[in-house]
């Protein structure tokens, strides 16, 4: 691939901006020697002011999110795009949400531009456990562990009961969720199924994958153990 596309392709700016960066020489290889837009250099041995050009196509990485943004491109308020890089928003394929949190829901959301990948995230079949933290408005009533375990559960709405799920009880009106669905606002219609309102949510877990000590509104890329981790979860 010309360098001038795979650069723009990357979000850096357009074909014409980036030829312009190479007029500049504002693109150079690691010893800064100035690159040229008909060279032919590897992925890595890319500079852009001396730094290293983002991950080829294949990117997926993990981003905190914090409660007051959306899953979308087109909300007129705070969207997770405004936490990433903007050259993010602009990359050729998409960078997608792999799935959605609510703006009210924080916690593990990943992004990535391999369709393919995100497909195979999501599928029924990956069979990937989702972990969530609860905080409710009212104390459990202490069946719904059971309720939620029957596979029986429907939700409003909906002909199609929910797949069986593990509930465990942290405190009255705290408990933590473990899913392998991701149906539409799904832990907050549970509990309304069965008399109670989330207050807060987060989620903390998908797969072998946890946030660990990353902050909120903070983000990471993510490698092939990391990868390996979700999937092992």
């Amino acid at each position: 691939m010309k360098l001038v596309k795979l650069i723009g392709n990357l979000g850096y700016g357009s074909r014409k901006e980036v030829s312009a960066m190479f007029r500049e020489g504002r693109i150079t290889d690691p010893d800064g020697e100035v690159l040229y837009a008909d060279d032919k250099v590897e992925h890595a041995a890319i500079r852009i002011d001396g730094e290293p050009l983002d991950p080829p196509a294949g990117l997926v990485l993990m981003l905190h999110k914090p409660t007051g943004y959306t899953c979308s491109t087109k909300d007129p308020g705070r969207i997770v795009y405004d936490l990433l890089p903007p050259r993010f928003r602009l990359r050729s394929p998409l960078l997608s949400t792999v799935g959605r949190l609510d703006r009210d829901t924080s916690g593990l959301l990943l992004l990535t531009d391999d369709g393919g990948l995100l497909h195979r995230i999501v599928s029924p079949k990956a069979n990937l456990a989702k972990v969530y933290e609860a905080q409710l408005a009212e104390d459990l009533r202490g069946d719904e562990a059971a309720i939620f375990a029957s596979g029986e559960l429907e939700l409003e709405s909906e002909q199609t009961p929910l797949a069986p799920a593990i509930l465990e009880t942290i405190a009255p009106r705290q408990a933590r969720l473990i899913l392998t669905e991701g149906r539409y606002h799904q832990v907050r219609r549970m509990f309304a199924a069965v008399g109670n309102h989330v207050q807060a949510l987060h989620r903390s877990r998908i797969g072998g994958l946890s946030l660990q000590d990353l902050p909120a509104g903070q983000w990471r890329i993510l490698n092939a153990a990391d990868l390996e981790t979700l999937f092992r979860g």
